[in-house]
């Protein structure tokens, strides 16, 4: 029997292929998840899930989305940043509009997910969770992902700063980086291109989603880890 305290997860970017597997994983151990979806709706999902329309570049839709978790559980204990947008170009070939839809999603819909929970979180006594999912080229950067990389850069400060502005009221704020994954986001790309990503980790390997959500469910115990940020596949680089 599960002995985790059940807790409300609010999750954007649901529907993806990492999204999938956080929802999966977080209601199998008994929680309770408002799963946000934006261009896919969710398919038929197990009770304690409230899915929810959630555009992260939308105020409005971002607040929408929080008060439904507070109607239909009166809390929220959690949230999960998992919405994210990649537009890859080589700088000769980029287009504005990319770039800014791009940061729009990735770093912007953090801010204003933030807005939307953060004070909910703020607001408890016991505060709460609030963690990004972020990316190796924001570390390393990538040919091709300048937009992607700069973006997930900036959400690493983004996330320190927050940190250090949330830690009196006991918000515990963190990046994952989860590594390459086999999701519809990389299914497109060439099989050497995956190749060379599972030769650029020591294991040979790439990761699996899966994993990735046990290790944040993992970090939803925990009430003394804020300000990290945690690399989950076996690249090595000198900020592990």
């Amino acid at each position: 029997m599960n002995s985790e305290p059940s807790q409300v997860i609010l999750i954007s970017g649901a529907a993806g292929g990492l999204g999938r597997a956080l929802v999966a994983e977080l209601v199998g151990r008994g929680h309770r998840v408002v799963a946000g979806w934006h261009r896919s709706p969710l398919p038929p999902l197990p009770p304690g899930v409230e899915p929810v329309p959630l555009d992260v570049t939308c105020d409005e839709s971002c607040a929408v989305a929080a008060q439904r978790a507070i109607t239909r559980w009166g809390r929220i204990d959690a949230v999960i940043h998992a919405a994210g947008l990649a537009c890859d170009s080589l700088l000769a070939r980029a287009h504005s509009e990319d770039w800014d839809a791009v940061f729009a999603v990735n770093l912007d819909g953090a801010r204003r997910l933030a807005r939307a929970t953060l004070p909910l979180l703020t607001g408890q006594n016991g505060g709460g969770h609030w963690i990004a999912i972020g990316s190796h080229a924001g570390l390393a950067g990538s040919v091709g992902q300048a937009a992607y990389a700069a973006s997930k850069a900036a959400l690493n400060g983004l996330m320190l700063s927050w940190a250090r502005e949330f830690a009196a009221d006991n918000v515990r704020v963190n990046t994952v980086l989860p590594g390459v994954l086999p999701t519809p986001m990389t299914e497109s790309l060439d099989p050497e291109v995956m190749r060379s990503y599972a030769r650029a980790n020591v294991l040979g390997r790439i990761n699996d989603p899966a994993e990735v959500a046990r290790f944040v469910a993992f970090l939803l115990t925990t009430a003394n880890i804020s300000g990290q940020v945690f690399s989950l596949d076996s690249r090595i680089h000198r900020w592990a």
